[in-house]
Parts: structure tokens; C-alpha cells; sequence
């Protein structure tokens, strides 16, 4: 379903806060160092995911990512959703 253009001016407001283009910057940091290694690749339909999530203490070091596939990684909460407790 196409996004209204009140619902487009607010995901722009929202992707210019200071806090989002920090989070923006890591995830592609984190997906550039997994394309450096040769593990995930332009339009491969897989994700980075974090071993242990940064909000439980993870990092984006090398070390805590993993390529999983894009279902799989956007279908955890609804697996588990005491996991994440925002």
C-alpha cells in the first residue's frame, strides 16, 4: 500500500533525527564490513543481524554479525517477543 504524504513527511522528520543517522551509519558500517569479508552481497536477499542485539550489550564488531536471511531476521519478534523488551 502506497504511503500518504503525511506518513512520508514523518518517516523524513524522523530518518533526519541526529539519533537515526547514527543508527543508519552503523547498520551500513556493519553490512560493509560483511561485504568486505564476502559473506553477504548486493541483492542477495540476506540481512546482518547481531548475535547478541546492541540493546542487550552487543556491538557491531565483526565478531557479532551474522547474514541470515531477510524473512528470518524481520520475523523474530513475532517468534519471540519477550526477546525484545521495548
Amino acid at each position: 500500500m502506497p504511503k500518504t504524504a503525511k506518513a512520508k513527511a514523518y518517516d523524513a522528520k524522523y530518518e533526519a533525527r541526529p539519533e537515526q543517522v547514527k543508527n543508519r551509519m552503523e547498520r551500513n558500517r556493519a553490512r560493509a564490513a560483511l561485504m568486505k569479508k564476502g559473506v553477504v552481497h548486493k541483492g542477495d536477499g540476506m540481512e546482518v543481524d547481531h548475535k547478541k542485539m546492541i540493546d542487550s550489550g552487543g556491538s557491531n564488531a565483526v565478531g557479532n554479525l551474522r547474514a541470515i536471511p531477510a524473512a528470518t531476521n524481520r520475523a523474530w519478534r513475532k517468534r519471540k517477543p519477550s526477546a525484545y523488551g521495548k
